[in-house]
Order: structure tokens, then C-alpha cells, then sequence
């Protein structure tokens, strides 16, 4: 945990009323949680941090660029990151789980980690199908995009006639 340190804020001593934190996560921290996908991150976290009598509130905002591989054609491109989300913290008897926007810590708490936060935030932030802008604009030329496009599959066979087999399909619907 001595890699994350930086994410520990201590709440005791902060008079009520709102602080301002902010982050710089690469890929190291990516490395902590054992996620590879991240090679290359430069992400900027700022997290408001609203203290009330009986509880917390944190408003996350992180902005940068991931490199990601695309899905389709493997080309790395940057993927432009913006994401917003708020957690509350209340103090009471640790128990289960109320939701994913509540968080229970025990009472005599003077600290929160929000590492794991900042990292669930960004991990669902990307899309499932990371899929470079070139192709879908069209731009991409790349080797692999030509073959998918000559592979693809046609209504009309090459010397024009409907092929018999979409015909059967279509019967399904």
C-alpha cells in the first residue's frame, strides 16, 4: 500500500465544508492493481471533498488520454477520458453493502483510501469495445481493416445475383 499513499485523506482534522484534492495517475498505478491493459495513462483526478456533521460527500472528476488497443484493427490510438461520479460516506456499524454510491465506515475512522474508487471509476469509464476513431470514420488504412472489409459478408454474391442463403435468414424474422 506504501504506492498509494498519496490517495490517503485524512478527513479528522478538515473543518466542515468543502476541500479540494487533485491526483496525477499514470500507469503505475494501473501496475498496483495488476491491470495491463493501461500501458500508457495520463490521467488528472480532482476530487471534492465535502464534509458535513454526519458524513462525506466526494465528487470525483477525472480527465486525460489511455492508450488502448483497438479491438478490430490492433492499432494503439488515445482514448479521451472524462468521467464524473460521487460517493457518500457515512459512519456507522459496518455492514453490507447498501449500494455502489454509499460507503459505511466504522465509527473512530480518520482516514479513507480512494484509490480503489479512482481505479473502479476509470476501469468502467472505458467502453467494453475499444474501437479506434478511424474506423469509424473511415480514415484507418490499415492491413487487417482491408481484409475484415474484403471478408465481410454480402447479400449479393460478385457476379450480382442475391444469394440464396440471406433469403432463409430473413424467413426467420
Amino acid at each position: 500500500m506504501e504506492v498509494l499513499k498519496e490517495f490517503t485523506i485524512p478527513f479528522v482534522g478538515l473543518k466542515d465544508g468543502k476541500h479540494d484534492f487533485s491526483f496525477t495517475i499514470g500507469s503505475t498505478f494501473f501496475k498496483h492493481f495488476e491491470y495491463i491493459d493501461f500501458d500508457q495513462a495520463s490521467i488528472e483526478a480532482k476530487l471534492v471533498l465535502d464534509k458535513k456533521p454526519t458524513f462525506l460527500e466526494l465528487s470525483f472528476n477525472v480527465k486525460g488520454i489511455i492508450v488502448l488497443p483497438c479491438d478490430i484493427s490492433t492499432e494503439l490510438f488515445d482514448f479521451h477520458l472524462d468521467a464524473q461520479y460521487t460517493l457518500l460516506v457515512k459512519f456507522g456499524q459496518v455492514s453490507e453493502t447498501i449500494s455502489d454510491e454509499i460507503i459505511i465506515l466504522s465509527e473512530g475512522t480518520y482516514q479513507i483510501n480512494v484509490a480503489q474508487y479512482l481505479y473502479e471509476m476509470i476501469i468502467l469509464a472505458v467502453p467494453q469495445k475499444r474501437v479506434h476513431p478511424g474506423i469509424e470514420d473511415g480514415t484507418l488504412k490499415s492491413e487487417i481493416v482491408d481484409k475484415l472489409r474484403a471478408l465481410e459478408p454480402r447479400e449479393e454474391s460478385l457476379n450480382g445475383e442475391k444469394d440464396p442463403r440471406w433469403n432463409k435468414l430473413k424467413d426467420l424474422l
